[in-house]
């Protein structure tokens, strides 16, 4: 999974602010890297149901997450989707 130190250098790669980890730019960042994860995982692992139920939640919770920040903050959208990688 997500190491301490990776979620860390997410956490101060994308706050808005010191010690923020709440904003969505933080969440769906933790998200993509949790998603990369099980992606690999899967591949591997064909049969895994589980993790596939997981995977489609953390997507379900990014694509909820995205479509708020593109509502409340474009700019911040567009920035964030540049940064990750994300298609829009």
């Amino acid at each position: 999974m997500l190491t301490k130190k990776k979620k860390d250098n997410l956490i101060a790669k994308y706050a808005t602010k010191k010690g923020d980890t709440g904003s969505p730019e933080v969440q769906i960042a933790i998200l993509n890297a949790e998603i990369d994860y099980l992606a690999k995982h899967l591949k591997q692992h064909k049969k895994d149901e589980s993790s596939r139920r997981g995977l489609l939640g953390k997507v379900n919770q990014r694509r909820k997450l995205l479509d708020y920040l593109k509502r409340e903050n474009e700019k911040r959208y567009e920035k964030l989707i540049k940064g990750l990688g994300l298609k829009k």
